[in-house]
């Protein structure tokens, strides 16, 4: 009896879970593509993870909703704008051990997020960052947005100590305990250099090659007015980089055994 019961309970036990969030604002020419090329039975065969996706829809005025819908992903609307309070909300609904991010314009390679995982798992690493820059394709980014990463990416190391390939990738893996750790504060896309400069700072973290495509449908992001906030931004949050940690809660065991066994903070 004793057997069957421990049997009924592991049967019982959920699944492991990983939680793709797509952001999205009048996509919907790519949010099919994006979706579809998530490999949800390689990830399954792979990991033994499950995988829910999430777009977090800025009340589009297309179809996107309607298209996400329809290719299996739960649509979650945000009202407020803002590529960074989106990202709030899919942190908030994600419940997956695992976070994986992508544009919803079919830019990044979600064929790949099996690779990616593994390389993550390999380094066990608490954030991950994709350089687009490595395979860029002809056509994906302007000159004048290739040369304000760059400018953005020097800023971060001068100001930061911390040195970027491509400071402004929207493509990230991280373990929902490292969201769990952290206070974000910008609802701009100035939230993209924020997040790295936390996880790079304070967290095991690592910056790998990868695959940037050309954007299907049209281009909202101003070049110039998202650069010049961003950098704005970089120089505010200097004095604000300590907060970004939230304090570590301690259990009864931990004050039982005491501080040298409690988790250190990399």
């Amino acid at each position: 009896m004793y057997i069957h019961k421990c049997l009924q309970l592991t049967t019982a036990l959920p699944n492991r879970l990983i939680s793709v969030i797509i952001p999205a604002l009048n996509e919907e020419l790519g949010i099919r593509n994006t979706i579809s090329s998530i490999p949800l039975k390689e990830i399954r065969n792979t990991f033994g993870y499950d995988v829910e996706i999430l777009v977090i829809d800025g009340n589009s005025t297309d179809q996107t909703r309607d298209v996400a819908r329809k290719a299996g992903a739960q649509v979650i609307v945000e009202k407020q704008p803002g590529y960074g309070r989106a990202y709030k909300t899919g942190f908030a609904a994600a419940r997956g051990d695992i976070i994986v991010t992508l544009d919803a314009d079919n830019t990044y390679p979600a064929e790949s997020i099996p690779q990616y995982i593994r390389k993550f798992n390999e380094y066990n690493a608490d954030f991950m960052t994709i350089n687009r820059f490595a395979h860029l394709e002809q056509g994906a980014m302007s000159i004048t947005r290739m040369v304000g990463n760059k400018i953005l990416a020097l800023l971060i190391s001068l100001m930061y100590s911390i040195s970027l390939k491509d400071s402004q990738s929207g493509m990230w893996i991280m373990k929902k305990s490292f969201i769990s750790k952290i206070r974000i504060n910008s609802n701009d896309m100035s939230m993209s250099e924020e997040i790295k400069i936390i996880a790079f700072k304070f967290f095991s973290s690592l910056e790998i090659d990868g695959v940037y495509r050309k954007r299907l449908g049209e281009a909202k992001l101003d070049t110039i007015q998202h650069g010049w906030k961003n950098m704005k931004y970089l120089i505010g949050f200097k004095k604000h980089l300590r907060s970004a940690l939230k304090p570590l809660t301690v259990t009864t065991n931990e004050i039982r055994l005491g501080p040298s066994n409690r988790p250190a903070r990399i």
